[in-house]
């Protein structure tokens, strides 16, 4: 990006409490899903930020730190692993993405979301494919999801350590399948997707 205030064209606002709001966690097996939503502060410029995807682990909680230090607002929320079940993975990101955007103060007067589809509200807001990429709220709150939902998934593994959730996160690796075949699921796995199903049947 080339500033932290960069504002996509298909953005009609230019004032100053646009939030962003991004995910973490629709593929992996195990884990809640976690959403989060910033306003960036313009008199705090924040430098580095991108899409969480694209910086080191290291960078990731050095932004983090930054970033709730220097925001105007940040909220993160999650979709529980029970309501990723219940009401399926798109409909559990859209509900956490919609927590953490309602969940701010000051409220946003406008709202971009990174992918193409948007919650169910009333914000005047935008979908943007690869947002994360393109807007520097998005990117904040993608950093925010994804290092809350890292952490979330090492307390995981303390609780869990068999399974390797450390390494993984919770993703469909070669190694977590195995693990699964050979222990079953346990508490925080989603009992939706269909590796769990065919692992726990495998597992019986």
């Amino acid at each position: 990006m080339a500033n932290n205030f960069f504002r996509d064209p298909e953005i009609l606002y230019g004032g100053s409490l646009l939030a962003g709001t991004d995910e973490a966690g629709r593929g992996p097996l195990a884990g809640d899903l976690y959403a989060a939503a910033v306003i960036l502060d313009p008199n705090k410029p924040i430098q580095g930020l991108d899409d969480s995807k694209k910086l080191s682990a290291k960078r990731r909680e050095a932004l983090f730190v930054e970033i709730c230090e220097g925001a105007l607002a940040w909220n993160i929320s999650i979709a529980s692993v029970e309501e990723v079940d219940r009401i399926n993975v798109l409909q559990a990101s859209m509900l956490a993405m919609q927590r953490a955007v309602e969940a701010l103060d000051p409220t946003p007067e406008f709202v971009a979301v990174d992918g193409n589809r948007l919650p169910n509200w009333n914000f005047a807001s935008v979908a943007l494919v690869k947002g994360d990429s393109r807007v520097a709220e998005i990117s904040a709150a993608s950093i925010l999801a994804k290092v809350a939902r890292d952490r979330h998934m090492q307390e995981m593994h303390e609780i869990y350590p068999k399974y390797g959730f450390d390494k993984h996160k919770g993703y469909p690796t070669k190694p977590h399948i195995e693990m699964l075949r050979e222990f079953g699921s346990c508490r925080i796995h989603r009992q939706s997707y269909r590796p769990v199903q065919q692992a726990d049947l495998f597992n019986s």
